[in-house]
């Protein structure tokens, strides 16, 4: 255990619980290094991406585990592998294209040769050169030397992976709750990849995933959303976790009036602008998709935050890179049966998430500025007391902070803090 570890196990908690949140666990490098093994390569069930990303017999790409890079292919059989990204002979990345097609996959290294399962094809002089060069020895055999095989699931379109024989089944790892809304997005009908756009976030990972998890900064940093009509502080929000508390799902009700009842917000929101005009209306006008009538998010721990927002469907794909720095990956998607005029308002829509979105930008830019702040105090501590500082469980308001207390209660849990 490297000494930055074992500091990191000697710093505690605050005495005040899950409302509040200790700065240092934000920039610490054990930490960080704990996180990494228990929640990417440990028991856990992770994003890894879409089928419709990998359509046809040879298609392969790229991703990573947390930190540990991967590639997700299709063999020629049509049958889905997640494969760690490195040569069973001396660790190489085998795959350094993002994405394609290739009938085999060759390690530039010394051009060991795998099919698209991660099986062992061939071995370069495998029986030497020149003679007497005997090769190889004669009892290497290339059924024990191919990539490593991830337990790997594929659900409704969506495809996601676990380092560990032990992790439980993907329905019970995501609970009842949760999978209602999986299924929601990934319900069966094949899925249309519409684009991609991807970011590094200078901040912590966690950062992140509280950000997705806390619908009281929605209407106060993201007035684009008020002045626009698109949510509001007061509209019927509902969050809950999941019975682990590692997952959680927030969504609310479109109100198509919504932005004509802003001004009786303006004492609380401060920078709200109601004389703004769009000339453009379809971007902030849904189209109903969904009988339920709901938008929002739902977070599966610890890779995806799946959105709807009016009728774009996003992942964003939760990678972390160090202690102090996130990569967020953007998969926009729709359905094959979808419509031109839909699948023009997802891709028009699309513009207000994304690096440059219209209102996921504030959320790049803040926790950007909070990052140096967290680690320059790391023995600050955050308050986390809005919707009562005990309460973790099911909210029917926007203006609170129970998710984050409930995410901290498991991960002190797991984390032994």
């Amino acid at each position: 255990m490297t000494a930055e570890a074992m500091k990191s196990q000697d710093r505690k908690w605050p005495e005040e619980g899950v409302s509040r949140v200790p700065a240092w666990i934000y920039s610490d490098e054990g930490l960080f290094e704990r996180e990494m093994e228990k929640f990417y390569a440990g028991n856990t069930w992770n994003f890894v991406g879409l089928e419709a990303e990998i359509p046809e017999p040879g298609s392969f790409q790229r991703t990573f585990i947390g930190m540990k890079p991967v590639l997700v292919t299709r063999d020629a059989q049509g049958e889905i592998h997640v494969l760690e990204n490195r040569c069973a002979h001396r660790g190489a990345p085998v795959c350094w294209k993002q994405r394609g097609q290739a009938k085999e996959l060759t390690c530039p290294y010394h051009q060991w040769t795998y099919d698209l399962g991660g099986n062992l094809q061939s071995v370069a002089f495998m029986r030497g050169s020149p003679k007497p060069n005997p090769g190889m020895p004669k009892d290497f055999d290339k059924k024990n030397h191919g990539m490593r095989k991830l337990r790997t699931v594929v659900r409704g379109g969506a495809i996601w992976a676990t380092f560990s024989d032990e992790t439980q089944a993907f329905e019970e790892y995501v609970g009842p709750q949760v999978l209602e809304f999986v299924d929601r997005a990934f319900n069966g009908r094949p899925l249309r990849l519409l684009g991609y756009s991807r970011q590094i976030m200078p901040c912590n990972w966690k950062l992140y995933f509280e950000n997705a998890r806390d619908p009281y900064h929605a209407t106060l940093l993201h007035t684009f959303f008020t002045t626009f009509g698109l949510f509001r502080a007061d509209a019927h929000t509902r969050a809950l976790p999941s019975d682990d508390l590692r997952h959680e799902v927030t969504f609310s009700w479109f109100d198509g009036k919504a932005a004509e009842k802003n001004v009786a917000m303006s004492d609380d929101i401060k920078n709200i602008q109601t004389d703004l005009k769009l000339h453009d209306m379809e971007i902030v006008t849904p189209r109903q998709e969904f009988a339920d009538g709901r938008i929002g998010t739902l977070e599966v721990f610890p890779s995806m935050v799946l959105q709807q927002h009016v009728n774009t469907l996003a992942v964003r794909h939760i990678i972390p890179k160090s202690p102090t720095s996130t990569e967020l990956s953007w998969i926009y998607f729709g359905y094959q049966d979808d419509d031109e005029t839909l699948r023009r308002l997802r891709l028009k829509q699309g513009n207000l998430t994304g690096p440059a979105g219209y209102v996921s930008l504030d959320d790049s830019e803040v926790l950007k500025q909070m990052q140096p702040v967290v680690q320059n105090y790391p023995d600050s501590v955050q308050v986390v007391e809005m919707h009562g500082r005990d309460h973790i469980g099911i909210s029917e308001t926007s203006v609170s902070e129970s998710m984050i207390r409930a995410f901290y209660t498991f991960y002190r849990r797991e984390m032994g803090l």
